[in-house]
């Protein structure tokens, strides 16, 4: 595994751990389309 594919897949399971502990925390629910797009735009 190259350092490129190591930084992905540490980004993509920070992602899986965070996005459903801060939907936890919003005082407006957030749907699963816009948690979705918005970790889309992370990934950018």
């Amino acid at each position: 595994m190259n350092s490129l594919d190591a930084i992905f897949v540490d980004v993509d399971d920070f992602c899986q751990n965070f996005l459903p502990a801060w939907a936890k925390h919003l005082i407006f629910p957030v749907s699963n389309k816009e948690t979705n797009l918005l970790a889309s735009q992370l990934a950018k």
